[in-house]
């Protein structure tokens, strides 16, 4: 197997992992960084962006990360394909294996390998996603206003958008599998106390209407099997994100969903010279603005980390 000895790696790209490169990369560090599975993450299948400070006109997804990668780049980040499979944070220098063939031994890492949405396997979901499909009303709420949408999901984050986008909608359908959600009662007291929301109970997804753009869904009910079509011009699909850590199990703390825990204010996880960023470690807001702010912060920690050994090997010599 290769071997490698770099300063600093980042794993993954999106976001957090860009911006951690273009500051590490312009405090010297010399940053790896292998954008994973999905280069530019999420983004990479996001239509329109619009609440990005610096785009007055909105930006395309694929466009936005083309010019975060171009900016890392310019200022020497060595970018690189290529998806971590393993690692081992035993010893002072960390070890990552890239695409089980060659290992790389890195005195500070930075996590960025992000989250992804959960779906629910449909053809007709994958077809139009990003033509009316959405996994985020934040992000694409706003292209429905005065619209029909659904939302699918049945704990806290469904209940969260779809009172969201009461207020830039004309009619939120909520679709609950079974006959109660599994969301705190706060929350679901604020859906059935909204005017233009309406749940569907004991209903699930059959088929998502439409060639080239959303134009309605056609409902199950699972107790009788009837099947109802539905006019909706969105179609927010709220049943959770899955973060991308699983090859970090055994070594960093995860919580039970399997996000980074760091420590609070802070990139920094229970391993030194390790740092998590973006939606990784994040559950809350999963937001393009947050996740680069976070790998912003990842990159200072790693840097004040790097001098603070430096300074204690000058001081042991």
């Amino acid at each position: 197997m290769a071997e490698e000895k770099v300063g600093c790696l980042i794993i993954g790209s999106g976001p957090a992992g860009y911006t951690a490169a273009i500051y590490s990369a312009r405090a010297g560090l010399k940053p790896v960084l292998y954008q994973g599975a999905q280069p530019g993450g999420q983004l990479m299948i996001t239509n329109e962006v619009e609440n990005y400070p610096g785009y007055p006109e909105g930006v395309l997804g694929p466009k936005m990360m083309e010019d975060f990668q171009k900016q890392a780049s310019r200022f020497g980040t060595d970018i690189r394909f290529g998806m971590a499979t393993s690692v081992d944070f035993t010893g002072p220098v960390h070890k990552v294996i890239i695409d089980e063939s060659h290992l790389i031994h890195a005195d500070v890492v930075i996590v960025s390998t992000g989250a992804s949405a959960k779906w629910l396997g449909l053809e007709s979901e994958a077809r139009l996603n990003g033509r009316g499909v959405s996994a985020c009303a934040v992000c694409d709420g706003f292209f429905f206003r005065g619209k029909d949408v659904a939302v699918v999901g049945a704990g806290d984050t469904a209940c969260e958008e779809a009172v969201y986008l009461s207020k830039l909608c004309r009619k939120v359908y909520l679709l609950v599998r079974r006959d109660t959600m599994r969301a705190s009662q706060i929350m679901q007291k604020r859906v059935l106390n909204t005017p233009n929301i309406e749940v569907l109970w004991n209903s699930e997804t059959h088929e998502i209407l439409g060639e080239e753009e959303v134009e309605g869904m056609r409902v199950k009910n699972v107790q009788t099997g009837a099947l109802t079509d539905i006019t909706v011009q969105g179609f927010f699909v709220a049943i959770g994100h899955k973060p991308n850590t699983d090859i970090f199990k055994g070594w960093l703390d995860l919580d039970d969903n399997g996000y980074i825990n760091t420590l609070p204010g802070s990139s920094k996880t229970n391993i030194e010279g390790v740092f998590a960023c973006g939606d990784a470690q994040d559950h809350i807001y999963r937001q393009a603005v947050t996740a680069a702010g976070s790998g912003c912060m990842a990159a200072l920690d790693a840097e004040r980390y790097l001098a603070a050994k430096e300074a204690e090997e000058e001081t042991v010599k």
